[in-house]
């Protein structure tokens, strides 16, 4: 379908098929053709329109079917559909209008009062490497993944920064690469991967981890086995569900983001376009955010 017959449906009806509303990809369109006005073109004309380029870039994030499936779709070739799906994600990464706020938004609190941070790991299957198969492999997932740590506001659930890295790194080891440095008066808010977190930022909240119980008293050979563990006190139970409480909005992000199956699936593309991908449709969440706040 083109964009000449999509244009026809409800405004629901295209926010199911492409995963924005109409005003978000008026925007996209908008960026794309400026960038295309200042260029000079050469040779034949596209056979698609701008319309129908960003359309195609869409559904292929939004429904993750193969290039020669899009390309039979629209009726171009396999590798004509690459390149206009690589050159819409170029355009629109580069924007102003679609980019994350970054690191910074952590620091600086000027015109954007942040109250607490909210910091989780998601983890998107990969296809097996054919080469250093270790360090994509994730002990948690039991396959190989790319992690992407997520830091976003609890007031509005805005995504402010994103770092990535292999399936076995650990996540307080991605916390600490990523050099993420927080405002001292903002808290932040955390699940048990990022236990030791207190050190680097005290003002910070992790759940309450159960302890081994006898592992001081126990011979040696004994600690190979599965230790028992101590139960939770009823204060610190409900310290737990309180701070889940108030971290589920992170998980509320992740399915926003999962609408677009490229990120939900296992990934089958090159790893090193995987950020790109990721940014591109954090901000497209950003910007969406931003568009039903105003409508308020």
């Amino acid at each position: 379908m083109t964009y000449k017959q999509v244009k026809k449906l409800t405004s629901e009806e295209f926010k199911r098929l492409s995963g924005v509303h109409y005003e978000t990809f008026n925007q996209m369109v908008e960026i794309v053709k400026k960038v295309y006005c200042s260029r000079k073109i050469t040779g034949r004309p596209p056979k698609l329109k701008v319309e129908d380029q960003v359309l195609m870039t869409l559904e292929y994030l939004r429904e993750y079917r193969t290039y020669f499936h899009l390309g039979a779709t629209w009726g171009i070739n396999e590798s004509t559909a690459y390149r206009i799906v690589k050159k819409i994600e170029d355009i629109l990464i580069q924007a102003p209008e679609l980019r994350l706020p970054g690191k910074k938004r952590l620091i600086i609190q000027e015109d954007y009062q942040l109250e607490t941070v909210v910091i989780d790991v998601r983890e998107t299957p990969i296809e097996r490497p054919k080469k250093k198969q270790k360090k994509y492999y994730s002990g948690k997932k039991k396959i190989h993944t790319l992690k992407a740590q997520v830091s976003i506001s609890q007031k509005d659930g805005q995504i402010l920064c994103t770092t990535y890295g292999k399936g076995s790194e650990h996540d307080f080891k991605l916390y600490k690469r990523s050099k993420v440095k927080i405002n001292q008066e903002v808290k932040c808010l955390a699940d048990k991967g990022y236990q030791g977190i207190k050190k680097h930022h005290p003002f910070s909240q992790t759940p309450k981890k159960r302890k081994v119980c006898g592992e001081g008293f126990l011979p040696q050979n004994f600690l190979r086995q599965k230790p028992r563990k101590s139960k939770f006190s009823v204060a610190e139970r409900k310290e737990n569900r309180e701070l889940a409480k108030q971290r589920i909005i992170i998980e509320n992000v992740f399915a926003h983001l999962k609408r677009f199956r490229i990120l939900k699936g296992r990934y089958r593309n090159r790893r090193k376009r995987f950020g790109l991908r990721f940014n591109l449709i954090a901000s497209i969440y950003n910007y969406e955010l931003y568009l039903n706040v105003n409508q308020l």
